[in-house]
């Protein structure tokens, strides 16, 4: 049996004193059958309370209060119809007893009916939720795998003429009247070619993208490649790109090839999210670690101290919406017109990110612009090269 509530209890209260008012009006008036009627009030209270147990105690009750006036002196003759008058007030109180808790049973199987109802329904509905996710899941993995194996086919073709390029361009360097500048300018493309053969026979060797190999670097050191490497193209739209690199920032864990990746995927955002006379600010600090960034950055990172490198872009483009932002790093997700951008590149910088042991955000305004923050171990004291210097 259920603990009674305070309504509960409330209501057998007031059954219980409209039973003794009416007793006692019977008391007064033993031959007034009418006031005996009166007992149906409590039993109707009664019924509201869905207990079996309690609506029989009730109808015993008035059924022999009903009787006991039976036992008050009547006039002569007039016993006999007494008690066919109080029988037919029994046979009252017994129909409404029946009549109440058959309704208010009916009752509680519809609200029970309602009740499982709307479980079942809340169950459907998250197993649909659950069953549009799988599918959607499985979709970005078919897509994922057709993306990975035309990239292998690309990769394989593509291959033979960059060997030609980058020997083209070593050729280049070695003409005579080269200056100084044009040197430098083909050593960052000679660099960059050498990458992307490197991109490309990792894709050929693996369906898998290599894993990072981090080491504790200067930051300025993981920064500055892709700043060099972008700036001219920042530089010939009008946009103005700032790097903010403190001095006594701690050592950095990073695979200097794979964070060069994602700042060049993150820069190249922001160049074309950034109209002309625009800024893109690139800014490097560090800060506290929490307890999740502790945890995720020791995992990789045996040395890391408490605190956390962190990395900002911030443009002044066109920014995207909240719904945009947030499923800006899902795969093949992407605002860019069609055939200018594959909806891929956030999705695999913040896969390289994490297994640095880091993380990825972006927050964005729509008219305000745009900041990605990425956050990787840091270590505060020069490291202990284990492993023997190129």
């Amino acid at each position: 049996m259920t603990a009674m509530t305070h309504r509960d209890r409330l209501v057998l209260g007031i059954a219980a004193a409209c039973f003794l008012i009416i007793l006692i009006i019977e008391e007064f008036a033993p031959a007034n059958v009418v006031g005996a009627y009166g007992y149906v009030l409590p039993i109707m209270l009664v019924t509201t309370l869905r207990n079996r147990t309690i609506m029989l105690v009730t109808v015993l009750a008035c059924v022999v209060a009903t009787y006991s006036g039976l036992l008050q002196p009547t006039k002569p003759g007039r016993f006999q119809a007494a008690v066919i008058n109080r029988s037919v007030v029994v046979g009252v109180l017994l129909l409404v007893a029946y009549l109440g808790m058959s309704w208010e049973e009916r009752k509680a199987r519809e609200e029970a009916a309602r009740v499982a109802l709307a479980q079942e329904t809340e169950n459907l509905l998250k197993a649909n939720t659950q069953l549009v996710q799988a599918k959607d899941q499985l979709n970005r993995s078919e897509r994922l795998a057709a993306v990975g194996q035309l990239v292998a086919s690309v990769a394989h073709e593509v291959g033979t003429p960059l060997h030609s390029i980058a020997w083209h361009v070593q050729a280049l360097a070695e003409e005579p009247g080269t200056t100084p500048e044009m040197r430098r300018r083909v050593a960052i493309i000679d660099d960059q070619l050498t990458r992307v053969v490197r991109i490309i026979q990792d894709l050929l060797s693996s369906t898998r993208p290599r894993q990072p190999e981090p080491q504790w670097l200067p930051v300025e050191e993981v920064i500055s490649p892709a700043a060099v490497l972008m700036e001219p193209a920042f530089h010939e739209k009008g946009i103005a790109l700032t790097i903010d690199i403190p001095k006594d920032l701690p050592l950095v864990w990073a695979d200097k090839e794979k964070i060069h990746q994602v700042l060049v995927n993150i820069l190249a955002n922001a160049l074309a999210a950034t109209p002309t006379q625009g800024n893109v600010i690139i800014m490097a600090g560090s800060r506290e670690a929490s307890p999740d960034e502790l945890d995720r950055g020791r995992l990789v990172a045996n040395s890391m101290s408490l605190l956390v490198i962190t990395i900002e872009v911030q443009d002044t483009g066109c920014g995207m919406s909240e719904e945009d932002a947030q499923k800006a790093f899902e795969p093949f997700f992407t605002t860019k017109a069609v055939g200018k951008g594959t909806g891929l590149g956030l999705f695999l910088s913040r896969e390289s990110v994490v297994a640095h042991g880091g993380s990825l955000a972006l927050t964005s305004e729509i008219g305000r612009g745009t900041t990605v923050m990425m956050t990787l171990p840091a270590m505060q004291r020069e490291p202990i090269h284990t492993r023997e210097e190129a």
